[in-house]
C-alpha cells in the first residue's frame, strides 16, 4: 500500500468519514508443547502488560484442556492475574466454552471479575473448539452448539436480574436462581460470540444482539464468509427485535511484522511451521505439511491468512478486511510464538507505532501539519529571515542613537 493510501485512511477517520479501529490480541495462546509451561504463562502475562503500555485496547484469553499447545485452562484466573498487572487494557474470555460449565458459575465468575477490574472485562463465549476436550467431559460434539445457546440464554437472564431464573435442561438445572451481585458495568459487561466457518456463531450473536468474534476472518474460508456471517447475524437479530453493532464486531488475523520482510521471514523460522502443523490437526484449515517455510510464507501473504512482512503489508491486510466486511470495530492479532519473545514484542511495538495511528486517525494531524508547513517552507523561511533582519536593523539603529 502506498503511503498516500494510508494517509487517506487516517484522514477519513480523523474527519469522521469512517469509524476508528481498536486493536488487541487474541491469546489462545499457542506455545510449542514441551517448553516450560510456567515460563510460557509468565511470558503471556508479560505480553499483556506490554500491550497495555503500548496502548492496545483489548486482550482475549482462551480456554482449552488438551492438546498441549493452548495451555490456559481458565481464562478467568488468567484475567484476574493480568488485571492486577495492567491499568487500561480490557480483558475478555476468548472464549469460555459454555457447555463445559454450569451457567450460574459462568455468570457469577464474570460479575466478580467485573467488580475486581472496575469494568474492564468482556465475556466471550463459544461451544468449545477441541473435540478432545468435549470427549474428556463426556459431551457429544453434535450437541455443543445447542448447549452453548441454552447456556447463554440462562446467563443473559441471570445478568438481567429482572426475576428469578428457572431452567431445566438435559445438562443443567436452575431453580429460582439469581445473582448476589449486580455487574459493576451498567447494565452489564459486553458479551461476544465466537464465529468460525459455520453460521452457528452469527446466528447466536444475532439472537442475543451480542458482539461477534470472527476468529477465522483471515483464513481463506473465513474471509469469504465475512459478508454472509454479518448478514445472518442481522437477519436473526431483526427477528428477535435486536440490532447488531459493527463496533462490537472483532476480526482476528495472524501477523508477524519487522522492519523488513526479509527480517520477518527469518524470525518466523522460530515457530510458524509448528503452529500451522498443530492448527491443521485440530481445525479445518487446509495445509500441505510438507511445504517448506518459504512457500508457507508466500501463500500466507498471497491469501492474507498469515502476513509476514512490514508495517505497510499489515496496513494493506487490515484495510482489505475492512473493505471485505464493510467495517468492523476491533482487529485482533492472534497471539502465538511465530517468533521468539523478543521479536514478538518488537512486532507489536512496530504495529503500535507504524500501523495503528492510521486506523485511529492519530496520524492525520501531524502529517497534515507537516505537509502544510513544508508546502509553505519558502514563505516561512522568508518571513523568518525578514524578522531576523529587522531585529538586526532595530538593534543597530538603537545602538547608533545611544552613541
Amino acid at each position: 500500500m502506498a503511503h498516500t493510501e494510508a494517509q487517506h485512511i487516517a484522514r477519513q477517520v480523523a474527519l469522521g468519514e469512517r469509524d476508528p479501529l481498536r486493536f488487541g490480541v487474541f491469546l489462545a495462546p499457542f506455545h510449542q508443547a514441551g517448553r516450560n509451561p510456567t515460563l510460557l504463562l509468565e511470558q503471556d502475562l508479560a505480553l499483556v502488560e506490554h500491550l497495555d503500555r503500548l496502548g492496545y485496547a483489548e486482550a482475549w484469553i482462551g480456554e482449552h484442556h488438551s492438546g498441549g499447545w493452548e495451555i490456559v485452562a481458565s481464562p478467568e484466573l488468567f484475567i484476574a492475574s493480568a488485571a492486577a498487572r495492567t491499568r487500561h487494557i480490557r480483558l475478555g474470555t476468548g472464549v469460555v466454552s459454555l457447555p463445559y460449565h454450569h451457567p450460574l458459575h459462568v455468570a457469577d465468575r464474570m460479575v466478580l471479575l467485573d467488580h475486581l477490574t472496575r469494568g474492564r472485562v468482556m465475556l466471550g463465549v463459544g461451544p468449545g473448539q477441541l473435540a478432545s476436550d468435549a470427549h474428556m467431559l463426556g459431551i457429544d460434539t453434535a450437541r455443543q452448539r445447542a448447549m452453548m445457546e441454552e447456556s447463554l440464554e440462562a446467563i443473559v437472564a441471570l445478568l438481567a436480574g429482572r426475576e428469578p431464573v428457572t431452567r431445566e435442561s438435559d445438562w443443567f438445572t436452575l431453580r429460582d436462581a439469581r445473582l448476589q451481585l449486580r455487574p459493576y458495568t451498567h447494565p452489564s459487561f459486553e458479551i461476544a460470540v465466537a464465529a468460525t466457518f459455520s453460521p452457528a456463531g452469527p446466528r447466536t450473536a444475532g439472537r442475543f444482539g451480542a458482539g461477534m468474534l470472527s476468529i477465522a476472518a483471515s483464513q481463506e474460508g473465513g474471509f469469504d464468509a465475512l459478508g454472509s456471517h454479518w448478514g445472518i447475524a442481522n437477519e436473526v437479530a431483526a427477528r428477535h427485535g435486536r440490532t447488531m453493532d459493527r463496533s462490537a464486531w472483532r476480526l482476528m488475523g495472524m501477523m508477524h511484522i519487522a522492519e523488513t520482510e526479509e527480517q520477518a521471514r527469518r524470525e518466523v523460522a522460530y515457530g510458524l511451521e509448528g503452529i500451522q502443523n498443530y492448527q491443521a490437526k485440530v481445525l479445518p484449515i487446509p495445509l500441505d505439511a510438507d511445504a517448506p517455510l518459504a512457500q508457507r510464507i508466500d501463500r500466507g501473504n498471497a491469501t492474507g491468512s498469515f502476513i509476514c512482512g512490514t508495517p505497510e503489508m499489515a496496513i494493506r491486510q487490515i484495510e482489505r478486511l475492512w473493505q471485505k466486511s464493510g467495517g468492523f470495530g476491533t482487529y485482533l492479532f492472534m497471539g502465538a510464538d511465530f517468533a521468539d519473545p523478543a521479536a514478538t514484542r518488537r512486532s507489536y511495538e512496530l504495529i503500535a507505532r507504524e500501523v495503528i495511528p492510521y486506523f485511529t486517525g492519530a496520524a492525520h494531524g501531524p502529517i497534515a501539519s507537516q505537509d502544510w508547513q513544508v508546502g509553505l517552507s519558502e514563505t516561512w523561511r522568508d518571513r523568518t529571515a525578514q524578522a531576523v533582519g529587522g531585529a538586526v536593523k532595530d538593534y543597530e539603529s538603537t545602538k547608533g542613537a545611544s552613541t
